[in-house]
């Protein structure tokens, strides 16, 4: 049973680093509701419908929410690029990129200073107590090293509608290494158990025990 997992991408910055699990964040359902986040202006970096998503559910306990993308447009699909839009409580801010995550050892997080991606000298700072990152997620599916068909997003492949068979007989796979979509602890551990009980099937068909 393969259950590796996926991996939040992250910009690789030093500050966002020093400020995880202090208000850096890459999970708006997981941590959304914290205290410290209760009618605080939030952030979330990236465009598409993930970010989208990510900034409308944390309307529900913000203050307000920045959502900040490189480009001109989001890459989201319309009907999300519209909801992000028509919402009060996002403001959308083209053009920028996140510099440096700021705060202090007592509070967390503070703020956020913002780098314009078409005049690099254009700088700014937005006060928000979480920093949420939703510019995806990447499958621990290197090892494989082709030995199992993928997705084009290097996702397991389940080839049996409401199984957890893969591309190889008696391989199974669980969780967020072969779901894109609702990425949830409570998911994965639903088809844990179905992969489980799946190999447990197999053995059994096999011979391979009573």
């Amino acid at each position: 049973i393969v259950a590796t997992g996926a991996s939040a991408n992250w910009l690789g910055l030093p500050s966002e680093e020093a400020y995880k699990n202090r208000g850096v964040s890459a999970c708006a359902v997981c941590d959304g509701a914290l205290p410290r986040f209760r009618n605080k202006p939030m952030v979330v970096i990236g465009g598409g419908d993930s970010a989208v998503e990510e900034a409308t559910y944390l309307t529900k306990f913000a203050s307000m929410v920045h959502l900040i993308h490189r480009r001109d447009s989001l890459r989201a699909s319309k009907i999300m690029a519209q909801r992000a839009q028509n919402e009060p409580k996002i403001t959308i801010h083209f053009h920028s990129a996140l510099e440096e995550v700021l705060g202090n050892d007592a509070l967390g997080v503070t703020g956020v200073k913002l780098q314009s991606t078409i005049d690099p000298s254009r700088v700014s700072i937005l006060d928000a107590a979480g920093v949420f990152l939703a510019i995806g997620h990447t499958p621990n599916t290197a090892f494989l090293d082709g030995q199992l068909d993928l997705t084009a997003k290097k996702y397991i492949v389940w080839k049996k509608h409401f199984r957890t068979d893969t591309s190889v007989d008696g391989v199974f796979a669980a969780g967020d290494v072969a779901d894109d979509y609702y990425r949830q602890a409570i998911s994965a551990a639903g088809t844990g158990c179905m992969s489980a009980l799946d190999a447990e099937r197999w053995l059994s068909h096999a011979g391979i025990h009573a």
